[in-house]
């Protein structure tokens, strides 16, 4: 396949797909930060699993929340699914808070895997995106140089396996794809009511490390940090047993290790967004660039015969 139709592939699909990777790409840098978020609402002080279970009870009465959210620096909880505010362990009382970053991540996370309500268009946009990456691959090494097209070309080169990366790790999500070394524990049954699984949780695990705890997937599952990974565990009435890790959405999210893959998250949005900027600044470039009239063009042909 010549270069050129390669660079019509590659100008082609980058057009058609710009606004979708735009908004794929600024929620990612968005979430990017998430994992930094949560470790920093870790620790604290001692979080009473009697306390936060009968805060469920009284908040909670009929059982319809889905799950629950602990912030321990900040020595709130909050129910998932209920509608209820955040809730001060303090006091006891329910805590009138404003859009906050928990607020933000939330709407960040259904864009980047919902855009517009829709997960094929994500989905396709992702494909879109490594099919940029290999026709990029195709066209060659570049001549890095100072220029707007140079910079594109040295971005997408040095960066190339952090950035090709993460949509080969979004689509395995997307097609269930978690590569585990082995299967999740069974479940048994009707899964335990909140406050059971609150009290199970805490006789093996400090609730001061736990991000949440609730229903995902028929089953209760909380999610703790143990040593800067994001860990699962299944909670039932046999114990709180942990499920294998899910590589691809540790890789994509960041998780196996808030402060590096955090980090390295940040800088693949950056690179993602200056490739998807810059391309459609060169071809805005050439598109609005004044055409040379035939006079101009046989001037210059005499000029270079005179030379």
């Amino acid at each position: 396949m010549s270069r050129p139709l390669l660079l019509t592939l590659h100008r082609w699909t980058t057009l058609i797909f710009a606004l979708p990777l735009l908004a794929i790409i600024a929620t990612g840098f968005i979430l990017s930060f998430e994992p930094m978020a949560q470790v920093s609402g870790l620790g604290g002080p001692p979080i009473d699993a009697a306390r936060v279970a009968e805060l469920v009870k009284r908040y909670d009465p009929e059982g319809k929340a889905r799950g629950l959210a602990i912030n321990a620096s900040a020595q709130r909880v909050a129910l998932q699914g209920s509608g209820a505010p955040a809730i001060d362990l303090a006091t006891g009382e329910t805590v009138a808070t404003g859009a906050g970053l928990s607020d933000l991540f939330l709407w960040a996370r259904m864009t980047h895997e919902r855009l517009l309500g829709q997960a094929w268009l994500v989905t396709s946009s992702t494909i879109a995106m490594i099919v940029l990456m290999v026709l990029g691959i195709f066209m060659g090494l570049p001549r890095l140089r100072n220029s707007l097209s140079g910079w594109h070309k040295g971005t997408a080169w040095f960066t190339l396996p952090l950035i090709l990366l993460s949509p080969l790790t979004g689509l395995c999500m997307a097609f269930g794809l978690t590569f585990q070394s082995a299967s999740a524990p069974a479940g048994d049954g009707r899964p335990l009511p909140l406050p059971d699984a609150i009290r199970l949780v805490a006789s093996s695990h400090d609730l001061s490390h736990v991000i949440s705890i609730g229903t995902r997937g028929g089953r209760i599952v909380a999610r703790l940090y143990e040593d800067g990974e994001l860990r699962a565990y299944a909670v039932n009435a046999s114990g709180v047993t942990p499920l294998p890790r899910n590589w691809p959405r540790l890789i994509h999210e960041g998780n196996w290790s808030a402060t590096i893959a955090s980090s390295l998250n940040v800088l693949i949005s950056i690179a993602l967004m200056t490739l998807l900027s810059t391309g459609l600044l060169i071809w805005a470039r050439r598109k609005l660039r004044k055409p040379r009239s035939r006079a101009d063009r046989r001037a210059d042909t005499s000029i270079a015969r005179a030379a």
